[in-house]
């Protein structure tokens, strides 16, 4: 059986910038801003990081995201159905770093599931 661990948090943020300031300034985290893709990345420095992605509709103020790494998304949607789950968003590529998709646990959590070009 594959490892599942959590990979990656997104916050979003109106502002991505000064999100990425606070988190640097309080936790010290690193960060790294994406201007092309309106977005940043941050490093906590133990292995888990993540990202702050713009309020939409879809991405709401107080929606946190976290992403589960897995090495076949198709298959792992398929598992999360039969155990009472639903896709919400099909396996979604990332240019340049691999795909996502996101679906609903039997409560209505929304949580992500991620796959890297190098798995």
């Amino acid at each position: 059986m594959s490892k599942h661990p959590i990979v990656h948090i997104e916050f979003p943020a109106n502002d991505r910038e000064a999100g990425g300031k606070f988190f640097s300034d309080v936790f010290g985290w690193k960060i790294e801003q994406y201007p092309d893709m309106n977005y940043a990345l941050f490093e906590t420095g133990d292995g888990v990081g993540g990202g702050f992605n713009p309020v939409s509709e879809s991405s709401p103020v107080g929606r946190v995201l976290v992403h589960i790494g897995t090495d076949d998304i198709p298959a792992t949607l398929a598992k999360i159905e039969e155990h009472g789950g639903a896709t919400a968003v099909p396996e979604t590529e990332i240019p340049g770093y691999g795909s996502f998709a996101i679906f609903k646990d039997p409560t209505g959590n929304e949580i992500a599931l991620y796959k890297g070009m190098s798995q």
